[in-house]
């Protein structure tokens, strides 16, 4: 009976093995991509736990695997999407999307990657850890769609502008100013709709930017959406962005 059970056992193994060959290094699994083919949730647990002691795969969290891809610097972390997949999109909608400091070195806002991740989406939850990755997330009050995500990252750099680390503002500034300038008509128009359910300063920003960019026509709904007495502290915005006396920004 033990013989029998020991070489059923090595049988999954070899089986999922044979799975994870075919699988992109970084692929993030779960038992689930082999269920179809491994009947049994306790044999198919203990083939990945022996497929992970073996150092085949790594085990990232409870449940979670993946295959790891090596280089001469050591063995490369897999993709930060690949980490939080299943918190971004189910069953083929998009629930939420990559912002954060792994984003503003995408953009080149920062040279920095650090072991967070950070999550936009409609529903929130609490920090928790994932692996080595502390999972957090920002309240995003726009429908999160694939058309508006990279529109939402651009915004969401706007809104946490002083924090962003190994940068000035004067140089994220310039930065997503030049990025916003790169946009369609269209998107522009998409990125003010947005906007209106940022904080005022992010608004003020947007349009001090709009404006430097020569895009009047589309500042106007940020402008009445704040109030002119109030001002916004951004140390040096004025230096890049001529505009920012305008929009009170100081």
């Amino acid at each position: 009976m033990v013989i029998a059970s020991s070489l059923l056992l090595m049988k999954h193994t070899e089986t999922i093995k044979n799975i994870i060959d075919r699988l992109p290094k970084g692929y993030i699994f779960t038992c689930d991509d082999f269920i179809e083919k491994v009947k049994g949730k306790e044999a198919l647990t203990k083939a990945l736990n022996r497929l992970a002691a073996s150092g085949k795969i790594v085990k990232l969290s409870k449940g979670k695997y993946y295959k790891p891809e090596p280089s001469p610097f050591g063995e490369l972390p897999p993709d930060q999407y690949q980490v939080v997949k299943d918190l971004l999109e189910k069953g083929g909608k998009v629930q939420g999307y990559l912002t954060g400091l792994s984003i503003y070195n995408r953009l080149g806002l920062t040279t920095q990657v650090g072991s967070t991740i950070q999550i936009g989406r409609n529903e929130t939850r609490g920090i928790f850890k994932r692996g080595k990755y502390t999972i957090s997330f920002v309240k995003q009050k726009n429908s999160i769609t694939k058309e508006n995500i990279p529109l939402l990252q651009l915004l969401d750099g706007l809104r946490f502008i002083k924090k962003i680390p190994d940068s000035s503002i004067q140089k994220s500034c310039i930065i997503l100013r030049n990025l916003i300038a790169d946009l369609s008509e269209k998107e522009r128009a998409r990125l003010v709709r947005l906007a209106m359910k940022y904080q005022p300063s992010t608004r003020a920003l947007l349009g001090t930017i709009l404006s430097g960019c020569g895009q009047e026509e589309l500042t106007t709904k940020l402008k009445k959406s704040l109030n002119p007495l109030t001002t916004y502290t951004l140390p040096g915005v004025s230096e890049v962005l001529p505009a920012a006396a305008r929009w009170n920004i100081k």
